[in-house]
């Protein structure tokens, strides 16, 4: 039986950067030597990770006042740092709270200094975004989740403001063009759209960093990162190949025009089989549906085991909503093809 991945996240990688990754256990570049066993300070690995930084500052179309980490700790890891580099008691974070990984990052941030939320969608159960922004004076940056994986909606235009703009890309990053060069910040675990887990990308406006007062710990510490190219500690170098291989693979296939394309003719084929059907609802707002994880439900929910055992039979994998939300999550990341959401799609025709 045909499998479909749906996971959110570690997610579905291309079949060639599977293929690629598992040679280069065996024998990486004919070195002779595992990737797994090559030293992350030598030549051969220097030139994986470099390699990886210049193919996502083309993809940015992003220069040389920004620099690209590859670095440990997930998003979870920068709740905290971000605000222990960028925020002080002089200052005040504005955060998005638009769902579970907004929350997150406001109550790390607490740590730090200031926090003002200024936008809260909790009233309708996250099932849209606040767009309504208002920064207090004296804000140090705003910080926004571009994509709420758990709640399924997405910002498909970037507020406009007048302080450094931070984004927590994890589920959405290299989904489709974006003016990146609007943000001072961005982070994104690389376990949806570019590679596997246990690396997290950083790409920061060296502007930015030096402000604060209080000492960091230099392992927290963006700038000491930099000095020494990721290379501070010993890296998750299998995690950054396998980055760098999905990076290749993007561009390969056309870039992030290509990519906007297929993901959303995938999400549109979806949500039009949802709105079709009166025995599925998808209470997002439409203007804020996201096109990397549709999140809906079953009107009567008594139907909702029989629905989830039946894609369970039918090899589709991990389609159920996450344990606060409930209901029905389809997550479509770039190396998800159109062909497993179309036989998602003829199931959930069928089952109505």
């Amino acid at each position: 039986m045909q499998l479909h991945n749906f996971n959110s996240g570690p997610a579905i990688l291309p079949k060639e950067v599977l293929d690629q990754a598992a040679a280069a256990i065996h024998n990486f570049n004919h070195t002779g030597l595992s990737i797994l066993e090559i030293g992350h300070r030598t030549s051969h690995f220097v030139e994986v990770i470099e390699e990886a930084k210049q193919i996502v500052k083309r993809l940015m179309d992003i220069g040389d006042e920004y620099e690209v980490l590859f670095l440990q700790g997930g998003a979870t890891m920068q709740f905290m740092q971000v605000p222990m580099n960028l925020l002080d008691e002089n200052g005040l974070a504005a955060i998005c709270d638009n769902g579970v990984w907004g929350n997150k990052a406001v109550k790390e941030a607490k740590l730090f200094g200031p926090v003002a939320v200024v936008s809260d969608s909790s009233d309708k159960k996250h099932t849209y975004l606040n767009k309504q922004l208002d920064l207090p004076q004296g804000t140090t940056y705003l910080h926004i989740t571009t994509n709420n994986t758990v709640e399924g909606t997405q910002w498909h235009q970037y507020p406009q403001v007048n302080v450094p703009l931070i984004g927590d890309m994890s589920s959405d990053i290299f989904c489709r063009p974006t003016d990146f060069k609007k943000f001072d910040l961005i982070y994104a675990g690389a376990q949806k759209n570019m590679g596997a887990a246990g690396v997290t990308m950083v790409v920061v406006k060296k502007s930015l960093l030096g402000k604060v007062n209080r000492k960091i710990p230099a392992i927290l510490d963006y700038q000491k990162h930099i000095e020494a190219g990721s290379l501070l500690n010993t890296p998750p170098v299998f995690s950054i190949y396998v980055s760098l291989l999905t990076l290749r693979w993007i561009e390969k296939e056309g870039g992030l025009v290509e990519m906007e394309k297929r993901n959303q003719e995938k999400a549109t084929l979806l949500y039009n089989t949802i709105d079709a059907h009166p025995l599925f609802n998808c209470p997002i707002a439409k203007e804020d549906r996201s096109i990397m994880n549709a999140v809906f439900f079953l009107n009567d929910t008594s139907k909702e085991a029989e629905f989830l055992d039946l894609c369970k039979k039918s090899g589709m994998i991990g389609v159920k909503g996450y344990r606060t939300v409930g209901g029905i999550r389809v997550s479509m990341y770039n190396a998800m093809p159109l062909s497993s959401v179309q036989i998602f799609c003829d199931l959930m025709n069928n089952f109505s």
